[in-house]
């Protein structure tokens, strides 16, 4: 599987040796919003933000959430022109504080990213079945639907970048359109009771645990770095990336509140809550119970299959970011040479795809054969690690960004906002994120407190390994 005459080895040195691409803003934008699966974060982390956090006051904490991310965007965006090689938190964390912690970040990132694709893989297989059993269709294994999709990825993730782009643009499309078709039929209709502003006040925002929803709504911006990450294929990074993170922020953010808002409008505020939580005792289904009474049966069959296209093309976008950081890795030495090579044809990092293809076959059959639940034992554990391993990288850049513009004090004159305040207030937000993440970890999860600690301390303990590890020079340095 690893052998395609197409591809050089590293000494015969390959035609194209770097990747290329002429991505533009928006198709930058697509490749993140597909990651973030907004139609599965409507339909699976607003519910639980609804039930488990202030009820209606849940889109409070959609806003807040994106407000976080903003202020984290503001350092990470003005650092972008002195990060000339992609990789993103890894490029940012390397130049800001050093290689041994940029390959610890590394390592981070490499686990986060490739649990989260683990678990989606889990959801996916699990949606497949729900939708056939819907439609009458035969039930079959989770893991049979999770491999079948599995090998459409290996396939698009091997050719050029502009395929995968032209797949998640239409997949995104789709499932935000369905999604705004239902909101604006809540707000014509005007709800259960009214269209109100009611969510918004400090009385419902605190009426229950705010920081639960704004937990549940950071998990629903995981891939948020992958503007950065196709540095190399956009048509000019200096401009496009900046374009594309803010614009990824305010889209995704504004996606989730206003639909969060929806929902709380199509229940009623009062029993918005009790609602929810039939979704999450799996006596009902929130968000596809709503399309129904709101616009009709049809709208609700086609959101259903579009939620499978949600998840798939989550899963294509994360391959892609994973093979991206393998690629750079092994251009600075840090994996085996192999990695680094570009496909001739196709101008893809191709061997590093089909090492992420190997990897999460592995894991999915592993998963497949230890009898886990595909939706708590796959899909909840995976994302439990990937959201902290996803805060934790969030904050080490924020650190880098900070100790890049202190050690280059020339490039921040003039520039406090953007490289002192901003910064440092992203890190006081994602200590209270990562706070609230494990004060609230079994409900990410959904196993006991036992298991969701071992799950909590696995990104650490790859940054850990990836700063004893390091670069190869630094070995056994202080």
């Amino acid at each position: 599987m690893l052998t395609d005459p197409d591809v050089h080895e590293p000494t015969a040195r390959p035609t194209r040796t770097n990747l290329s691409g002429r991505l533009g803003t928006g198709a930058i934008v697509f490749m993140v919003i597909a990651a973030a699966a907004p139609l599965t974060v409507v339909g699976g982390n607003v519910p639980l933000a609804i039930a488990g956090g202030p009820g209606a006051g849940a889109p409070v904490g959609f806003a807040l959430a994106s407000l976080v991310l903003l202020v984290f965007a503001v350092g990470f965006v003005t650092m972008t022109p002195h990060v000339p090689q992609a990789g993103a938190f890894y490029a940012y964390a390397t130049r800001g504080l050093g290689d041994r912690v940029g390959v610890g970040t590394a390592a981070v990132a490499l686990v986060a990213y490739t649990a989260i694709q683990v678990g989606v893989y889990g959801y996916l297989g699990w949606a497949v079945n729900d939708v056939l059993h819907t439609f009458g269709g035969p039930s079959l294994p989770w893991w049979v639907w999770a491999l079948a999709a599995l090998g459409i990825v290996a396939f698009l993730g091997y050719r050029h970048i502009d395929l995968s782009s032209k797949v998640l643009g239409v997949a995104l499309v789709l499932e935000i359109a369905v999604v705004l078709v239902l909101d604006a039929g809540i707000f014509a209709r005007g709800g259960a009771h009214g269209v109100t502003v009611e969510s918004f006040t400090p009385h419902a925002a605190f009426s229950g645990p705010l920081g639960v929803a704004v937990l549940f709504a950071i998990t629903g911006f995981i891939g948020f770095e992958a503007t950065a990450v196709f540095r190399d294929e956009a048509r000019d990074p200096e401009r496009t990336i900046p374009r594309a993170t803010y614009l990824a922020v305010l889209i995704i953010g504004g996606f989730y509140t206003l639909s969060c808002w929806a929902l709380v409008l199509a229940a009623g505020t009062e029993d918005a809550p009790a609602v929810a939580q039939k979704t999450l005792d799996g006596q009902g289904n929130m968000l596809m119970d709503t399309a129904q009474a709101y616009v009709g049966t049809a709208l609700r069959d086609v959101m259903q299959v579009l939620l499978l296209s949600s998840l798939f093309a989550c899963v294509l976008s994360f391959h892609n970011v994973i093979a991206r950081y393998t690629f750079t890795l092994a251009r600075k030495d840090l994996l085996p040479a192999r990695l680094g090579v570009v496909h001739p044809r196709h101008h893809s990092p191709s061997v590093s795809s089909v090492v992420q293809t190997v990897t999460a076959l592995v894991l999915v059959v592993c998963c497949a054969v230890a009898g886990l639940d595909p939706l708590v034992g796959v899909f909840g554990s995976m994302a439990g690690v990937a959201t902290v391993g996803m805060i934790l990288l969030m904050l080490i850049t924020s650190f880098a960004v900070v100790a890049f513009f202190a050690r280059e004090a020339r490039l921040s004159s003039g520039r406090v906002w953007q490289t002192r305040i901003a910064p440092l207030l992203a890190v006081a937000g994602l200590l209270t994120a990562l706070w609230l993440v494990f004060s609230n970890f079994t409900l990410v999860t959904g196993v006991g407190v036992g298991a969701s600690v071992v799950l909590g301390v696995i990104p650490f303990l790859a940054l850990v390994a990836g700063l004893v590890r390091g670069p190869k020079g630094a070995r056994g340095s202080g």
